[in-house]
């Protein structure tokens, strides 16, 4: 087990994650928060394990009591073009770079970092380890969510609402009554067969 005691000493840490990269359809969003040592926020955590209207009324919380926070996103042309996983690196480096802090450390959930000119180090489960980590997985995921959420409207009938571009099953049912919109990822194999 790494131990992460250290980070508790670092000045400025940005914890960084990304929500989106199992989706059919939509952007990869990724998060950067830089917490503020003088206010606690409690119940961070993974952002899965978190109801959706806690994750909502926490994401407001993060955002008031942090130093610094940002977005980052790759769009659908772009994970279509460079993979999944460069997209999400992509995301992440767009949004530690839109810090209005410069961080002294960020810690990046997962096994990769994005190419920034900054001190790094990955954390795998990060997100349930590092606080930081933890708050950045849940404003992606509420930005994230409240944007597929709005794509209801545009495209009903494949309930955007309820699985946020997941690949469920009734995700899956939609495709082929409906065909794809130009928000799926052409490039992943469940979407890739109704390209004509």
């Amino acid at each position: 087990m790494l131990d992460l005691s250290f980070l508790n000493n670092v000045e400025l840490l940005a914890g960084v994650d990304e929500v989106g990269r199992g989706p059919l359809a939509g952007p990869v969003v990724a998060a950067a928060v830089i917490l503020d040592p003088e206010k606690i926020i409690p119940g961070l955590n993974d952002s899965k394990k978190i109801t959706q209207k806690k994750r909502e009324r926490m994401s407001d919380d993060i955002k008031s009591n942090v130093l610094a926070w940002s977005l980052g996103r790759a769009e659908v042309e772009e994970i279509d073009e460079i993979n999944i996983l460069k997209a999400s690196l992509l995301a992440m480096k767009r949004a530690i770079e839109a810090l209005s802090i410069a961080p002294k450390l960020v810690a990046v959930d997962g096994q990769y970092t994005p190419d920034v000119a900054f001190e790094k180090i990955a954390i795998i489960k990060g997100d349930s380890l590092v606080p930081a980590i933890s708050a950045a997985s849940i404003i992606a995921k509420v930005a994230r969510d409240n944007e597929m959420i709005g794509f209801e409207e545009k495209y009903p009938g494949y309930g955007f609402s309820s699985h946020k571009g997941y690949p469920t099953k009734q995700h899956i049912a939609s495709l082929e009554k409906l065909g794809i919109t130009e928000i799926h990822r052409r490039s992943f194999a469940p979407v890739a067969k109704y390209l004509l």
